[in-house]
């Protein structure tokens, strides 16, 4: 995404302090869910909020009174403008696209879906701006996350029954989550497995335990494919998907992932956290084919290595 496109979108965020959000329990249209949620509303001004992009879907502005809701969306009805964008495919850094899936390289410092702090600024909302443009009613589902800072490949489903059976069946599907990542030093062992157990603390920050009863097992595997006297560059697989797994695991060993001030404080060379998801491997739970989506790794991880 280019710098203009990312001040575009930082100004457009919906401020926290001027919507309601509104869970959706069933699937249901738009229109027919604000009329029965916002019920000391009329009709035509219910009509009015979308008339005038005032209403959002997981942090994507909807104009559409059709517009299929599905359960566990959230609904944003905003006092402001909610802008709507024109997104080029190139923008968007579409890797993959189908009937059934959409997939990116996601930069590093966008989230993936809407958080509680940030709605409108994320992934989800630009492959939903870039579809709808292309036709009103377009959308996207959720199946998997990558971290706001982690660059690479993240998938969407374009259907619900899709994006539930995906979801359902991820961890058997699944064949493989690799990453690269640059880390501070040398690794003791150039390929290992870690397999730890995490657990979370009251500020959300992610652990490893010696408590297996109520830590979730956790598995890394790495290899290393470059190094040099402050650095080691890391080829990933995940055979789970905990939270942060791979920065806590690989801090827990004291070689934090660069620019991850969250767990540590190592050296931030590239001003980024040298984190970035390259490789997703499923098979597809219906037609049995397997799909393998890439993301080439950023030149400024191997810029590390080349000084």
């Amino acid at each position: 995404m280019n710098k203009n496109k990312k001040r575009e979108y930082k100004k457009d965020r919906v401020d926290p302090k001027t919507f309601k959000e509104y869970k959706v329990k069933e699937e249901i249209g738009l229109l027919d869910f604000l009329l029965k949620t916002l019920t000391n509303q009329s009709r035509n001004n219910v009509k009015s909020l979308l008339k005038n992009h005032m209403v959002a879907v997981d942090g994507a502005p909807i104009t559409q009174f059709d517009f299929q809701l599905s359960k566990d969306d959230i609904v944003i009805v905003s006092k402001n403008r909610i802008n709507k964008h024109s997104v080029s495919k190139k923008e968007v850094n579409i890797i993959y696209e189908d009937d059934e899936f959409i997939v990116i390289d996601k930069p590093s410092g966008l989230l993936s879906v809407a958080s509680d702090k940030e709605k409108g600024k994320t992934a989800y909302r630009l492959v939903t701006d870039y579809l709808q443009a292309i036709d009103k009613h377009n959308r996207v589902y959720v199946v998997h996350r990558i971290d706001e800072d982690t660059s690479g490949v993240l998938m969407f489903a374009k259907n619900p029954k899709i994006r539930d059976i995906l979801q359902d069946k991820w961890q058997e599907i699944v064949k493989a989550r690799r990453y690269y990542a640059v880390v501070e030093g040398k690794m003791k062992f150039k390929e290992e497995t870690l397999i730890n157990y995490l657990k979370e603390n009251k500020n959300n920050m992610m652990y490893v335990t010696d408590d297996k009863k109520n830590g979730k097992l956790c598995k890394t595997s790495y290899k290393v494919l470059k190094e040099s006297d402050k650095y080691s560059l890391l080829d990933i697989n995940i055979d789970s998907g905990r939270k942060n797994q791979i920065r806590v695991q690989l801090g827990h060993l004291g070689h934090f992932v660069l620019g991850d001030d969250k767990y540590g404080e190592p050296d931030n060379p590239i001003s980024r956290l040298a984190l970035h998801a390259y490789e997703l491997e499923f098979v597809h739970p219906i037609n049995k084919k397997t799909y393998r989506f890439k993301a080439k790794m950023p030149t400024s991880f191997l810029d590390l290595f080349n000084k």
